[in-house]
Order: C-alpha cells, then structure tokens, then sequence
C-alpha cells in the first residue's frame, strides 16, 4: 500500500514538474474592456489584479501583485514588447536596479523573499483606444535568468475607455 501511494505521488509531482503552461487569469472582464493575464515563465506563476476595470478609465487605479523571487536581483532589465491588432508596434528594454541605479523598491531582494505590492499606478495615456493588445514583459537579472515574465492581453472594444 504505501509503496503505490508513494507511485502516485510521484507520477503528480512528475506531471506536474513537466508541465510548462500556466492558466490565463482573467483580471477584469466589464463592460467593453477585458484584461488577462499568462506567466511565461515555465518555472514559476505570480498574482496580479486590478480593484475595478471601470477604474482605468480614471487613469489611476489601485493594483495588487505578488510573486515568491527564485532569483536575486542586484541588476534587473525590463524587456518588452507592445502588440496592437497583431503587428509589434514598439520594443522597449530599460535597466531597472544595478548598483548605484535603484528605480524600484524592490532592487537588492534576495531570493526566496515575496515581493508585494499594493498601491496607485498612473496609465501615460488618456485613453486606450480600440482593438487588442498584448504586452510581452520579461525581467531578467544580471545571470540573465528570468525573474518574472508575463503576456498581458487588453481587449478594448469602445473608444472612450
């Protein structure tokens, strides 16, 4: 018996080890707007979530967002890329932590500590304007291994959002 308990127990661990997609959350669905969100990082989900959708309207609204670091981060870079209808419309990649240079407050975390943050974030837009966007995001450190990497999908259906 507790050998093919055991038997079990492995071949989950093995499934689940060897699986490499995560779920697509779905981070607000109302009106005209929906948002989700897919880790594309094949180690490793994180959380993240929007108050209300009807809220980005405003151009500030409150999020949430977690995720347990597998990584340190003395150097930290932000690659991505802006999808609209399709077609690659902007690539971006800027230096976020390195010694000296700290843009965020998590630069110097160490591995095996949660990041969390709850609070205001501002859109530089006035609106986002109709069609479908995805938003590629990778953070790599300075080994270059990925420290979170997301595909961000925005559905807009009206104009005025």
């Amino acid at each position: 018996m507790k050998t093919s308990n055991a038997l079990v127990l492995i071949l989950v661990l093995l499934y689940i080890s060897a699986s490499t997609e995560w779920p697509t959350h779905t981070v607000c669905k109302e009106d005209n707007l929906e948002i989700y969100y897919k880790s594309c990082d094949p180690h490793q989900d994180f959380a993240f979530s929007i108050d209300r959708c009807s809220d980005i309207s405003t151009h500030t609204f409150n999020v949430r967002a977690a995720i347990l670091l597998r990584h340190s981060i003395k150097e930290l870079y932000v690659k991505l890329n802006l999808i609209i209808n399709g077609k690659t419309v902007l690539t971006y990649s800027e230096t976020l932590c390195e010694p000296g240079l700290s843009k965020l407050i998590f630069c110097g975390k160490k591995k095996g500590e949660h990041l969390y943050y709850e609070g205001p974030v501002t859109l530089g837009i006035k609106e986002i304007p109709q069609g479908d966007y995805t938003v590629s995001a990778e953070l790599t450190n300075e080994d270059h291994v990925t420290v979170a990497c997301a595909h961000i999908t925005v559905k807009n259906y009206l104009d005025y959002y």
